[in-house]
């Protein structure tokens, strides 16, 4: 593989921080790794009008430790930046500027000539439509990216994960890897009882249902910047 596409059960369940510590751990194991954004919405206009570097790249690189790549000032790894912070179909179309899948996956394949791997981090969950035609999982469907998953404990996340795992598997892709993000563990309407119960339930569904899938942790989020935030790979991750 060469690619793997990082979604999560909802938007806010921190894909942006799991694919930055995912990328700054494989570097660790001496992967020669890139992170890339499919669409990025909610950016702020610079002082000459434009729009810069999207904020989840600039993330990805504060988490893995290096400055920003050539391939990030020619914005190869998020050609499309959007300022209203809506799902990109919306985002493109008040832009006026509508989303060219094909670009995306020219910068894809233009990666993965310099790189071992891309980490391609989506917009929001799954079904999260890129146009009007398109959902996110379509588009996915169509390259044959495995999936990384992230998920959390807080209340709900049962069924927004199986619900996920189910549109994946309905469209014949492979669940690469599940990431429990303990972001929500204390959440409104989210208690230890809630949370240690999701990961209970979580870990034998998938040990019963996709016994190849990796479960992976992410710690809570004190600081999500911290430069000695980790996350512990097995040795046959990829």
């Amino acid at each position: 593989m060469s690619v793997l596409f990082v979604s999560g059960i909802d938007t806010d369940i921190g894909k942006t921080y799991a694919t930055g510590l995912l990328a700054k751990s494989l570097m660790q194991q001496g992967v020669n790794v890139i992170t890339q954004k499919l669409v990025q919405t909610g950016i702020s206009k610079q002082p000459d009008g434009e729009l810069g570097i999207a904020d989840d790249i600039l993330s990805h690189r504060q988490l893995m430790g290096m400055p920003l790549q050539p391939c990030d000032l020619d914005f190869t790894t998020c050609p499309y930046r959007y300022e209203k912070p809506a799902s990109p179909h919306l985002s493109a179309a008040l832009a006026n500027q509508p989303l060219n899948i094909n670009v995306i996956t020219d910068a894809t394949n233009a990666l993965q000539a310099d790189y071992e791997l891309v980490l391609l981090e989506g917009a929001g969950g799954l079904l999260v439509p890129i146009n009007e035609q398109l959902l996110t999982l379509d588009y996915i469907a169509k390259q044959g990216y495995p999936i990384v998953l992230v998920t959390s404990g807080r209340l709900g996340s049962i069924n927004h994960t199986l619900l996920s795992l189910e549109a994946i598997k309905s469209r014949g892709l492979m669940i690469h890897s599940v990431i429990y993000n303990h972001i929500h563990d204390d959440a409104e309407q989210t208690d230890a009882e809630i949370a240690n119960s999701t990961i209970d339930f979580l870990q034998a569904y998938l040990a019963c249902h996709y016994p190849k899938a990796h479960w992976l942790v992410l710690a809570k989020q004190a600081n999500k910047h911290s430069d000695n935030a980790d996350i512990t790979l097995p040795t046959a991750f990829i």
